[in-house]
């Protein structure tokens, strides 16, 4: 998550007073409640999670299935994932603070769908942060914030170039912030022309 900022367009009432009630719980406890009805209740809540996999798989229930199991027993990396957070879109303590004090060797690739909700304004101070060190920003044109979901082979060849980067590339370039090219990765491109 990125840092909350200091001026933020007003809130609706009614958004600030369920946000309020909510704080306590994890995001995903309403599964947890649901028991045994938790993946009609993802179905319904989400069903487009379910539509971005229906070309590959026949049995409609799988992925709610799959989802809730995942998510229905102790909760430990939510609750980390919920300790870290603030008003449910906001770190605690954004990375972006400490980001200069990270071993200049470590590479650091950040992955957005290009129709994501989620902030990448913080890009930039990495970028500026960073400048002796591996930087690379990738956008996936098309994707949302599950880009592993809405574009599995993009996301797939971009974790691949940044592992294999990782694993024996010269740790001698400085920052890289690809030109706009639309939001197109080059990974979208290269899964788009193999197809």
């Amino acid at each position: 998550f990125p840092e909350k900022p200091n001026e933020l367009k007003e809130v609706p009432l009614w958004i600030k007073t369920i946000s309020y009630i909510m704080q306590p719980f994890n995001p995903l406890a309403g599964i947890r409640v649901a028991g045994p009805f938790g993946p009609w209740f993802i179905n319904a809540v989400r069903p487009d999670i379910s539509k971005k996999y229906l070309v590959a798989l026949t049995d409609p229930n799988l992925i709610p299935e799959y989802i809730y199991q995942c998510n229905c027993q102790h909760p430990s990396g939510e609750s980390a994932f919920h300790s870290m957070m603030v008003d449910f879109a906001w770190a605690k303590n954004p990375i972006v603070r400490r980001i200069d004090k990270l071993s200049p060797t470590i590479a650091i690739t950040l992955l957005y769908g290009s129709r994501s909700w989620t902030d990448h304004s913080a890009t930039d101070i990495i970028k500026e942060k960073r400048i002796h060190s591996y930087f690379k920003l990738q956008i996936v044109s098309g994707a949302g914030h599950h880009v592993y979901a809405d574009k599995p082979e993009a996301f797939n060849q971009i974790v691949l170039d940044a592992c294999n980067y990782s694993d024996g590339v010269s740790r001698n370039n400085l920052a890289l912030m690809p030109p706009d090219s639309g939001g197109e990765s080059d990974a979208e491109s290269n899964a788009s022309d193999s197809n």
